[in-house]
């Protein structure tokens, strides 16, 4: 076979250092400079002629300064003569804005889409994306991992004495009952309406939660205004304890904040993106997943099975 490389781009360096790490091999080397006006000057520092690249980079914040440097870094392997280049996206951004709810409003997961894919990549590979659907944006392979999984053991390992998995909004039904049915848990939903961007006002608990250890599960924590709103109401419904996993730790504006003061009790996210310490906040690594579905997409082995 002819080899595969990796490269990342500056916002998942430590995660793709991880993943070589795990694959024991050396993370391929790119020069990536700003110039003064904040244009991103990149060049790849060895060949990659006729090779299966794999390039990581999440699309967190800054946004747009690191969307751009990952589309600017697959042109430069593109014209580099890679044989494939596999988009690795640990964390997709602009993924909220997944339809047209409102009028006069864009759709910009289909826009990034559209902008990855005339950039000249094969395949993605991410992670829960905000909604199933994005996958149909693409007309490329797409291979959205399930992030609960990592979550598992560590639940497990809390020997909870009368846990419940909980959906925080109605929008994540699918994800919490798939996490329910694997744990054989029973299930409750937060019923909320959102006033505007950002923020969230818990209205109703949809299920009893009386004297249980309440499991909350979503893709992103971003305000943490929603799971901290949602843990209180569930604790006014009788709950003896709040935990909530969510795999993407945006943790955007007053997020810690309002996690080390509200009821939420532990905070279980991934390293899909990068996260200061927080007493109530437990990171667990997903590199080691992304490097098995690395290695089996380069040997075309199922991914699927994974998850079964």
């Amino acid at each position: 076979m002819r080899g595969y490389k990796i490269f990342s781009g500056t916002a998942s360096v430590d995660f793709a250092k991880e993943v070589c790490s795990i694959l024991d091999v050396p993370l391929s080397k790119a020069d990536i400079k700003r110039f003064s006006d904040g244009e991103i000057s990149v060049q790849i520092s060895e060949s990659v002629r006729g090779r299966d690249v794999f390039l990581i980079q999440s699309t967190g914040k800054p946004s747009n300064d690191n969307l751009m440097e990952l589309l600017i870094m697959v042109d430069a392997l593109r014209r580099s003569s890679a044989s494939s280049i596999t988009a690795v996206i640990p964390y997709f951004g602009y993924a909220r804005q997944d339809r047209k709810a409102a009028p006069r409003v864009p759709i910009t997961a289909k826009l990034v889409a559209d902008m990855l894919e005339t950039a000249g990549i094969d395949r993605v590979v991410t992670m829960d994306l905000h909604a199933g659907q994005i996958q149909g944006f693409f007309d490329i392979p797409v291979d959205n991992l399930y992030g609960s999984i990592t979550f598992e053991n560590y639940i497990k390992s809390k020997n909870l004495k009368n846990p419940i998995i909980a959906s925080p909004d109605i929008g994540g039904v699918a994800r919490a009952r798939y996490f329910a049915a694997r744990l054989g848990l029973d299930m409750v939903i937060v019923d909320k309406r959102r006033e505007k961007a950002n923020v969230a006002e818990v209205m109703n608990i949809i299920g009893d939660v009386e004297g249980k250890d309440v499991i909350m599960i979503d893709d992103m924590v971003d305000t943490a205004g929603t799971m901290v709103k949602a843990a209180t109401a569930l604790k006014n419904k009788g709950a003896n304890s709040v935990m909530a996993c969510a795999t993407h730790p945006v943790l955007s504006g007053k997020a810690y904040e309002n996690i080390e003061n509200g009821e939420l009790d532990e905070l279980i996210v991934t390293n899909t993106l990068n996260s200061k310490e927080s007493k109530k906040i437990t990171v667990l690594s997903v590199a080691p997943l992304f490097a098995e579905v690395i290695r089996r997409v380069y040997h075309n082995e199922s991914v699927n099975s994974l998850f079964a």
